[in-house]
């Protein structure tokens, strides 16, 4: 432990489960100095094991629908009485595509399904921000940071519109970004992440392969989510200033690999 975030109060979206990415930054957050509020959709509250994050975490916890800007409007401002202050750094660790979860093929999509995944996993990283500037709820020199994925560049087979998703929440990290930072110095990046064995990423059709695939290829291996925890308290902490608009790769070399010896061997 550095202390590197102590003092600082955050804002985490998205733990479900030991397994989630959320969980794990919250947990190394806190240990790192943090105050934390959490928060997830009322129905991902009641399946999850969120009670059991905030004991040990020492943080309340705030049901919001993440695509309501009621509800939003209702997480900062109880965050802020709770915290007697501004917020430091937020997470973003929210992907659902009900297409995705009720095995529609690309080619015959729902739209109006497919708007909710835009909505859920993409245009909500907005949402966030803007309600936030609008109540001014975030100190200068804070961080926000949103989980993406290689999906967001390149083509992978039965990620379907969780794809343009990713390119939604990148492309929305990069102009509020410049606007957040012109006003406020405030950073906001994504971390595009190794596949992950998630309750949510395991949902995801052949996933056990993408994992298998990436691991084989990646010269670091899989970043796993106790990295990617350590990676978002750097980025959460003064360590970072001046890293903004960024689309940060964390997944073991993957992204920047050909192919390695190890699909060669598999081939021969």
């Amino acid at each position: 432990m550095n202390n590197l975030l102590s003092n600082k109060n955050g804002l985490i979206f998205g733990a479900l489960d030991e397994n989630s990415i959320a969980w794990k930054v919250a947990e190394k957050c806190y240990e790192e100095g943090a105050n934390i509020v959490l928060t997830n959709a009322p129905i991902a509250l009641r399946m999850g094991k969120i009670d059991i994050l905030s004991k040990k975490c020492k943080s309340e916890v705030i049901p919001a629908d993440i695509t309501s800007l009621d509800d939003l409007e209702n997480l900062f401002i109880k965050s802020k009485k709770i915290f007697d202050g501004k917020i430091d750094f937020i997470l973003h660790s929210v992907g659902m595509s009900p297409n995705v979860r009720k095995n529609k093929n690309y080619g015959d999509l729902n739209y109006d399904w497919f708007l909710k995944t835009l909505d859920i996993s993409g245009i909500s990283f907005h949402k966030i921000m803007q309600v936030s500037e609008k109540l001014d709820s975030i100190n200068e020199w804070g961080s926000i940071v949103g989980l993406s994925y290689i999906a967001a560049q390149k083509t992978f087979p039965f990620y379907s519109d969780m794809a343009e998703a990713k390119s939604v929440l990148e492309s929305v990290t990069r102009s509020y970004g410049y606007r957040l930072g012109k006003m406020k110095n405030i950073r906001v990046n994504t971390i595009s992440q190794s596949p992950t064995k998630t309750t949510a990423g395991k949902g995801i059709k052949a996933f056990e392969s993408f994992y298998k695939f990436a691991e084989k290829m990646s010269p670091l291996g899989n970043a796993s989510a106790e990295d990617c925890a350590n990676y978002c308290v750097f980025l959460f902490s003064d360590l970072s200033r001046k890293i903004t608009m960024q689309n940060l790769f964390h997944d073991g070399g993957f992204s920047n690999t050909g192919i390695s010896e190890e699909i060669i061997d598999s081939f021969n």
